[in-house]
């Protein structure tokens, strides 16, 4: 387990991460955040952690910027947990590419969001790739998308953070099913699908049952 006792988690991202947490299913959210913590509270107790969830439903990195210093400069956090990247892509898709974010404004912002909560904070990372629950590679979607998320593996080697690969766990579920048995539009998970991504976060903090 990577967590040390007394730390502060604070989790940043678009609509997977919020899952509600501004309202019915404050503060945590019901989604991945929510069974991360759940998870590591239950079996590392004596760790007495802090967590924070600061999704926000449709985000790009063009928002994080706009919040960074609020949402997580001022929270110094121990750990900041990144997981953007999927509305900078969707944009393209969903609203004739209004508000889509370029790969090249993808990395340079992300890098340096990044590089500002180190300098500010000292705090650690870690870094989850963006997604689309979508097996063909050759979809024009998820073929951008992967591009995508090789520019957030790539800073998450820069930044030494932690890595959690969304995208490689959704495809091993794929072997055996369908999308819709995870998030009927690609994207927005039901419960199951969150479990993926939780699974995929637990094992890269090295959270043993």
């Amino acid at each position: 387990m990577l967590f040390e006792p007394g730390q502060k988690v604070v989790f940043i991202g678009d609509s997977i991460t919020d899952c509600g947490r501004r309202d019915a299913n404050a503060p945590f959210g019901n989604g991945y955040v929510n069974l991360v913590r759940v998870f590591v509270t239950a079996r590392y107790p004596e760790l007495d952690l802090t967590f924070e969830n600061r999704g926000i439903g449709g985000d790009t990195v063009r928002h994080l910027a706009a919040r960074w210093e609020r949402d997580v400069l001022a929270e110094t956090p121990d750990w900041l947990v990144v997981k953007i990247g999927i509305n900078d892509v969707w944009r393209t898709f969903d609203s004739d590419g209004v508000g889509a974010v370029a790969i090249d404004e993808y990395e340079t912002s992300y890098r340096r969001l990044l590089q500002t909560a180190v300098d500010r904070t000292g705090c650690r990372l870690i870094v989850a790739e963006p997604y689309v629950i979508e097996p063909d590679t050759s979809d024009p979607m998820r073929a951008r998308m992967d591009r995508y998320g090789l520019v957030a593996r790539k800073l998450a080697g820069e930044f030494g953070a932690v890595n959690v690969r969304t995208q490689a766990a959704f495809d091993e579920v794929l072997q055996a099913t369908t999308p819709t048995e995870w998030a009927d539009d690609r994207i927005h998970p039901n419960l199951a699908g969150h479990a993926v991504i939780a699974q995929a976060f637990l094992r890269a903090i090295c959270w043993e049952l």
